[in-house]
């Protein structure tokens, strides 16, 4: 039994162990909080944002994040501050810009690209059929013409 306690407290100190608790003067800049470490990357991992990265860069950047909203900054103020520090890397959701009209406007472009070959596939496939068509219609013929003669032969 008290191996048992015993192995159930470490484990729920692992659980909690990873949870990093955040002190606000305001309730109301938790969600704020929330949702900017859910939005930007970490630098270092590239491809996680700053709530699921352990690495010391996204823990200071969540300090950081933390103090820009103790300091009433808006979410737009404290994206710009860390986007002239980082570039746009940070931002998961670059904005749309002359730098990023390519990738926003490529899934458009590959979707148009499809249905202009899709459409073409169609007409040149139209005539194909009828073509097909008559040509098993002749080859119909030639055949019967053939099995006629054999017949006429035997």
């Amino acid at each position: 039994m008290r191996l048992a306690a015993l192995f159930a407290l470490c484990f729920s100190a692992l659980v909690f162990a990873g949870a990093e608790v955040v002190e606000f003067s305001d309730e109301s800049l938790r969600s704020r909080y929330q949702n900017l470490v859910q939005e930007l990357r970490c630098p270092k991992c590239q491809n996680q944002n700053l709530a699921d990265s352990n690495s010391p860069i996204s823990k200071d950047l969540r300090r950081e994040i933390q103090r820009m909203l103790e300091e009433k900054m808006t979410d737009r103020e404290i994206k710009n501050y860390l986007k002239s520090r980082y570039s746009e890397f940070i931002l998961y959701r670059p904005e749309v810009n002359k730098n990023t009209w390519l990738l926003w406007g490529s899934p458009v472009l590959v979707v148009l690209f499809g249905v202009l070959i899709l459409a073409r596939h169609r007409r040149q496939a139209k005539p194909l059929v009828a073509k097909g068509r008559e040509m098993i219609a002749s080859d119909q013929q030639r055949l019967n013409a053939m099995l006629g003669d054999e017949e006429n032969q035997q």
